[in-house]
């Protein structure tokens, strides 16, 4: 099943979780006196750890935007999750180097770089992968929250179309005419209306009198230029040249 993309909102909250476990990690780090920082005093490590984790957050999110880390994307993600971790930390292995010296006097050399590149790819791996675990479960829960909710224009049918599958919504002055398996009737209703609540049915608007379900189309034609539907009920539906394109794209006509 292809995940939903999360809009805006969604992605804001998604960098400001991400900033939040690169606190909670740095916080950690600095306590535990991680990697050799253990004989510095406290204030020191948490200076050390929350400058080098927050240039590291900035920096991955950049190297993950490369590897196109999209919300719910699964294909090859780990593959991707190596990849971005090894590209993030040979950079930034030399940021590392640099502030061990500004803040703890260490003075790393030449043999030390080996060392410190798997240090540094270890924690970019362990960070990595838990943002890209987070994510996947926001958007696995987002879909199956979707899946769960019925769409509100379903409360809107009139007691003789109640449970029936909604085929196509019709526009008709300031009614809609609606097609369903149970068979038609009027509501008093805008279109534009209509289609926000029909989210979660397989469908589009085709025409700016129609929308129509992908389930219901039994044929669909092209002549001169221009395309019609045709539903399970006999219904025929214009396509205007505004959707036709999108339609086309996804394959409907």
């Amino acid at each position: 099943m292809k995940l939903p993309r999360l809009g805006p909102y969604a992605r804001r909250a998604g960098w400001v979780r991400g900033l939040a476990i690169t606190a909670v990690a740095a916080v950690f780090l600095a306590f535990s006196g991680a990697f050799g920082s253990g004989d510095a005093s406290l204030a020191r490590r948490l200076a050390y750890w929350g400058s080098v984790m927050l240039l590291g957050w900035i920096w991955g999110s950049a190297v993950a935007a490369l590897f196109r880390f999209g919300f719910g994307e699964r294909r090859h993600v780990w593959a991707r999750v190596i990849g971005a971790s090894v590209t993030m930390a040979l950079p930034f292995s030399l940021v590392v180097a640099l502030f061990s010296r500004w803040l703890f006097g260490a003075d790393l050399g030449p043999e030390d770089a080996p060392a410190l590149l798997a240090a540094v790819t270890l924690v970019a791996l362990i960070m990595t992968s838990v943002n890209v675990l987070t994510e996947q479960q926001l958007t696995t829960t987002t879909a199956a929250e979707l899946t769960a909710a019925p769409p509100r224009f379903l409360e809107r049918l009139p007691l003789k179309l109640r449970g029936a599958e909604v085929w196509a919504v019709e526009a008709e002055d300031h009614y809609l005419r609606l097609h369903t398996s149970r068979g038609q009737d009027l509501i008093l209703m805008r279109l534009s209306d209509a289609v926000a609540e029909l989210e979660g049915i397989e469908g589009a608007q085709v025409h700016r009198s129609w929308w129509v379900a992908r389930a219901a189309i039994a044929d669909a034609r092209r002549a001169d230029g221009r395309a019609t539907l045709t539903l399970k009920d006999g219904s025929e539906v214009p396509v205007s040249r505004t959707y036709a394109r999108l339609l086309r794209e996804r394959n409907w006509i």
